[in-house]
């Protein structure tokens, strides 16, 4: 059995216009509905902080990324860095698509990409 307790998640985008805000509603709601409550959490900036107290940064899409390593300070911390889906699709750089454009199942189909990717993630974590 994976013991998820040796885990600390958070999350952080790289620009700071959601900063303080509630996640999307369908974004809460789909996460609900998988038995994930996330109505505490509030947007947050990545920061070059974030390399010190994090072993490992997964990043949402290509963009991310490049933003992501501009902030580094080594080598280092630039492979911490992964894209989310490489565990799925390996060097591939597959891009998570914005579930805004997914159609009436695109934060569901978004959210099944990611457990997957994260179920990979655990287990080769543990």
């Amino acid at each position: 059995m994976i013991d998820l307790e040796k885990f600390e998640v958070a999350s952080a985008g790289t620009g700071g216009w959601h900063v303080g805000s509630l996640p999307d509603p369908r974004s809460i709601a789909v996460a609900k509905k998988n038995g994930i409550d996330i109505t505490d959490q509030r947007g947050k900036q990545f920061s070059e902080y974030d390399f010190e107290i994090y072993d490992h940064i997964f990043v949402m899409d290509n963009t991310n990324y490049h933003d992501v390593i501009k902030l580094a300070n080594s080598q280092e911390e630039i492979n911490k860095v992964q894209r989310i889906l490489d565990e799925l699709f390996p060097g591939e750089n597959v891009d998570v698509p914005d579930p805004y454009y997914g159609g009436n199942n695109g934060f569901d189909n978004v959210f099944n990409m990611l457990y997957q990717s994260c179920e990979k993630i655990v287990s080769r974590l543990s």
